[in-house]
């Protein structure tokens, strides 16, 4: 099914990541990593709000109005203050492997558990000392302990419609797998590690991603310019175009859940054949998304 892919927001973000709609605001909001922005893009009227804060945002959660991030140094508090800048305490900080470290690809499993990897700044070295990490809700002073590493870009968190599986990918160039994992629910456990798919076998990197109400997983093929559907078995059921080479994260919005959002990277260099990099996509793939969970 063909679906003709809108502009909605032409910032030229750095990195855009991390979209997460608000079904009571009926508005996107995403961050740009390496400016330390939190954005916010209004259905009523298209207008973007921006605000500051003093580390990289790397990925997002709501929490009542507020929010949970995954910064540099760890996971943190948000909450926007009307002068555009953002007041942010700390919840947990991690004990990152090396100096120049930050957390990347996050969200909340079906139960409101707040879930983040981590990667090293220099991308190119190939530093598999990623890991991703777990915010508990009854979380206390001790460090998190890596629930799963050995990564280099931890990617492509995403939970199924029951809670029960968990998507994790793995965006390197080197790597470019995605696994599934058995997850409890109860305790916040994955386990049963298996490749689900092996992002080789088709155009993009693995990006971020998002599940609809079917339980297919929707991956950004970064470098491709391609959205990828696939099916619970791991079935590639059809690929959505964007007009720019490196879309970064995808999720479902609008008043019924039927819009899939995109943001996007807009890398240095020539860009004449995709000047809307860094900008904001709408999609309408005739399918319907799951309303993201908060954190609790």
């Amino acid at each position: 099914m063909a679906s003709e892919a809108e502009l909605i927001a032409d910032l030229r973000c750095a990195t855009g990541e991390s979209p997460v709609w608000v079904a009571a605001e009926q508005a996107l909001y995403w961050v740009d990593i390496p400016n330390r922005e939190l954005l916010r893009w209004s259905a009523a009227d298209g207008q973007v709000s921006r605000w500051q804060g003093e580390q990289m945002l790397a990925c997002i959660a709501r929490h009542g109005d507020c929010w949970v991030a995954g910064m540099e140094s760890g996971f943190f508090a948000l909450q926007t203050r009307p002068d555009g800048r953002i007041d942010s305490r700390a919840l947990a900080t991690i004990e990152h492997q090396l100096v120049d470290m930050r957390m990347n690809d996050g969200r909340c499993d079906r139960q409101g558990r707040f879930w983040a990897g981590s990667m090293a700044l220099d991308m190119a070295a190939g530093h598999p000392v990623g890991a991703l990490y777990r915010l508990d809700r009854d979380a206390n002073d001790a460090p998190p302990r890596p629930q799963l590493d050995g990564f280099i870009v931890p990617n492509g968190l995403a939970f199924s419609p029951d809670g029960r599986t968990m998507y994790l990918s793995d965006s390197h160039p080197s790597v470019q797998k995605i696994w599934a994992f058995d997850y409890d629910t109860d305790s916040g456990t994955p386990t049963g590690r298996r490749l689900f798919v092996d992002m080789l076998d088709h155009p993009g990197r693995p990006d971020g991603a998002a599940v609809d109400a079917d339980g297919c997983y929707w991956i950004c093929g970064n470098d491709a310019g391609l959205i990828h559907r696939f099916t619970p078995d791991g079935r590639l059921d059809r690929s959505l175009a964007v007009p720019v080479k490196k879309p970064t994260m995808c999720a479902f919005g609008g008043s019924r859940l039927e819009t899939l959002f995109v943001t996007s990277i807009r890398p240095g260099g020539d860009l004449s054949d995709q000047p809307l990099a860094g900008g904001v996509f709408a999609l309408h793939p005739g399918v319907a998304g799951l309303e993201e969970p908060a954190f609790s």
